[in-house]
Parts: structure tokens; sequence; C-alpha cells
């Protein structure tokens, strides 16, 4: 069972019966990107999910830009390209894992513990020598059954309350520039939650856009939030709740499990003016 990280060899040698291989790609400034992307050519047997569409639910303009999907209409999704409760899950892209980290998250908090990402993504897959296919999908239908969570969750609220009473530490995925107000191009408010530390997501990743090794992340970790920390203190958040889910992947590898998720996050945050603002 892969629980964290896949190998694009480890995934290779799966039976084909026994997985299922989810294609994440997408682009924030071209949401069709990613469906014609996978028509051109995809892992053998992989079925597309869309950031906006699957993994995500509709905006109302307070909820952040991709508010979390309906847990039981995701889980009718999974079951219809046979995701069930024996099913190892493998989800890709093809940039530095970010929408497969957001698709990991989302099959933990629906319960599903066999839930792993491609390290690397469609570049280590191809730089292994393995094919893509353009071939639709086979489709076998199952029942997938919501499961008690194992991913863990806080709202704007608790946030807001946490400014006031410190329960928890708000560790920030986005750059270091957006998370000090600097050249904000896709929120229309600058700046960060008050009090929050900031962790870029990229820098879990090696110059291959591989994830680092579980003891660098580890010392990584602990380095910003101090040695011995308790990750059940940690809250991850970012611009929308997507490449936070990077970082919670990250601490799960180091052997740091048990933070959580915001998942409005800064989207949601700076939808209402009476929530303060940080630079």
């Amino acid at each position: 069972m892969y629980t964290t990280l896949i190998t694009p060899e480890q995934l290779s040698s799966l039976p084909p019966a026994e997985v299922v291989v989810l294609d994440c790609r997408f682009q924030l400034d071209n949401p069709d990107y990613g469906h014609a992307a996978y028509e051109q050519g995809h892992l053998p047997g992989a079925h597309y999910l869309h950031l906006d569409y699957h993994l995500s639910s509709s905006k109302n303009g307070r909820n952040g830009r991709h508010p979390l999907p309906d847990g039981q209409r995701l889980a009718v999704d999974l079951g219809a390209i046979g995701v069930d409760a024996a099913t190892q899950v493998v989800a890709y892209d093809d940039g530095p894992s970010q929408y497969a980290a957001r698709a990991w998250w989302l099959l933990r908090w629906l319960g599903h513990e066999k839930a792993a990402v491609l390290d690397g993504g469609l570049k280590a897959w191809l730089a292994a020598g393995l094919p893509l296919d353009q071939a639709p999908p086979a489709r076998r239908s199952r029942r997938f059954a919501i499961r008690p969570s194992l991913a863990a969750t806080v709202d704007a609220d608790a946030v807001l309350a946490n400014l006031q009473t410190p329960a928890f530490t708000v560790v920030d995925a986005r750059s270091a520039e957006r998370f000090h107000g600097i050249g904000e191009t896709i929120d229309p408010v600058a700046g960060h939650i008050p009090g929050a530390a900031n962790r870029f997501f990229m820098n879990n990743l090696d110059a291959e856009q591989r994830y680092k090794p579980a003891a660098q992340l580890r010392a990584e970790w602990e380095a910003l939030l101090g040695a011995g920390f308790d990750p059940a203190a940690i809250v991850h958040q970012c611009g929308s709740g997507v490449t936070a889910c990077h970082n919670l992947l990250a601490m799960e590898i180091a052997g740091l499990p048990g933070s959580r998720l915001y998942p409005g996050s800064w989207s949601e945050w700076c939808s209402d003016p009476a929530r303060p603002v940080a630079r």
C-alpha cells in the first residue's frame, strides 16, 4: 500500500486491476489546458479529474477560489471510475504536483488511505522511459464508501478566533512575495493572515521536482516551526487550498502527520474586509 509517494517504476509494476490513476493537470490561467493535454497523451488507463469541476465546488464570492467539493458527489465520481476501499489510487500532474497533492488530500478527507502522488509527475514517468496512451480508459464502476476522515480542517471563524486565543500556527504555502503582499496578481487583496508562518510549497522539492528525502523535509520543517513541534497544532493554507495540500503531503512524508487544512485559505479570508490583513 502506498500512502504518500510512489515512483514511476513502482506504479508501472502494479496490476492494472488494482490501481486507478488520476490525471490532475491544470493551469490557473487556462482551465481547459488539462483535459486537452490529457487527450494528447496520458498515463495508460488514467482518468482525468478537473480542479474546478471535480476537485472543487462552486464559488460564491465568499468561500474562496477552490472550495472543497461536495464529498458525496466526489465519492460518486470516484466510484464511477473504479475506486473502492481496496483500490490503490495514484494522482499526478505535469508540474510540481500541487494538483496531484490536492487529489491525494481529498481522498484522505473521504477516508481513503491507499492514495499516493506520483513523485516527479509526468516528467519523471517519461524520464523512466514509460509510455503514454491516448485511448479512453476502461470504466469499471464500483461503490466508493466515505469512511472516517483522515484529514481534518478548520474554517475561517476558527482562524479568526485563533488570533485572539492562539491554539495553532498557520503556515502559508504561497511564495514569499505573495505572503508579504508584493506583486499579488491572483487575489484582490495582498498580504497574509496575521501571525502566519511562510513555507513556499516549492521548497519541498529538489531540482527534479521530486520530493526531498524525509529526513531533509523533517529538518526543514523543524527549522521553521521548532524542534519537537506538534503537527496537530499546525494549520496549512495558501491562496485557495490547493498548494497547502503540498505542504500537508510533505509533512506526512517527513513523519509529521496530523496537521490540518484551512480550505478557504487566503482567497476566502480576504473576501471579508472585516478580517485583518498583515503585510
